[in-house]
Parts: C-alpha cells; structure tokens; sequence
C-alpha cells in the first residue's frame, strides 16, 4: 500500500484605502503547500488517519497514536512520527472541541502537559512539519502517543473531523 498526501493552506489579504493623492493598496498572503511521498523519512509519510467522531456532552477521548487507530483499510496505523495533522469542528456544534495534550503519555505537539487549542464551531486547527523535517513531531509508546480531544461543553454533543499523517519510521 503506498500514501500520498497533498495539504494545503493559506490567507491571502487585500486592503484598499483612500489617501490624499488617490487610493493604496496592500496584498498579502501567508501559504503552506506540503506535499509527501510515500515513505518514512524528510518529505515522506507511511501512516495516515482520518475519520469523523462525535463526542457526547462533556465527553473526552484519547486518541491513541501507538497503535488504536486504524486507516481506511482497517489496518492498525502505528505512528513513530506525526507529519501533519489537521482537526475541523462541525459548524453546527454548539460547543467546542478541544485539542489538548493529556497529562500522562501525551503526545508533544503542545509544549506541556494540560496546553490545548479550542476549536470553535465551523473551526480548524493545522499543524505540519515541513519537507524538509525527517522527524515532525515524534510518538512515543507508552510515554507520548495520546492526544485528547474533549467536548467543551455538558449539555450537547460535538462532531469533529480529524486526519493525522506521519511515518511509521
């Protein structure tokens, strides 16, 4: 089985205001385009998963890096490296959906335990490791593999969209 992965994003800006001898203008734009080939080193990736959940009110999961989840196929994605990830909220949840690194075997992709992201309702949270990175951001079994995503709120429940890709290597 061989991956592929194309991932791409970006804001481009444009501002036009009046002045006294006319009108300006400004343009700019911030853009990612990552592409991987199949593999497990700089520019490559093995793994991958993607899927759409949906957590209860005030629910929790770990997502298990090491191991739990499976791909498309139902083959067991075992990661070593996490390349780039990517978490879109559903526009009709009502409360967030929270990305967080748990206190125990968490995965670093924040910079300590209990750190987290909120994801808004019709919301994204992106995160990738350049081309050029052999090593993203590394899994670790049993002591950094787990990233916890929680429902922020008791009294409806939350879908979330969420593709992790990396290298078993």
């Amino acid at each position: 089985m061989t991956l592929s992965v194309s991932l791409a994003l970006g804001v481009r800006t444009s501002q036009q205001n009046t002045i006294d001898a006319g009108s300006a203008s400004a343009r700019r734009a911030v853009e990612l385009a990552l592409a991987l080939t199949d593999g497990t080193g700089a520019g490559q990736a093995d793994r991958v998963f993607v899927d759409t959940r949906t957590l209860a009110a005030s629910g929790t999961e770990d997502l298990d890096l090491a191991g739990a989840l499976a791909d498309a196929f139902g083959v067991a994605q075992v990661f070593a490296r996490v390349k780039a990830l990517l978490v879109t909220a559903d526009a009709g949840n009502t409360n967030n959906v929270v990305i967080s690194r748990p206190a125990s075997n968490g995965l670093a992709i924040f910079s300590a335990a209990g750190d987290a992201v909120p994801v808004r309702p019709g919301g994204a949270f992106a995160l990738a490791a350049g081309v050029a990175d052999a090593v993203g951001y590394a899994v670790t079994a049993g002591t950094g593999d787990l990233l916890t995503v929680t429902n922020s709120g008791g009294t409806t429940g939350v879908t979330y969209s969420i593709a992790i890709i990396g290298a078993s290597a």
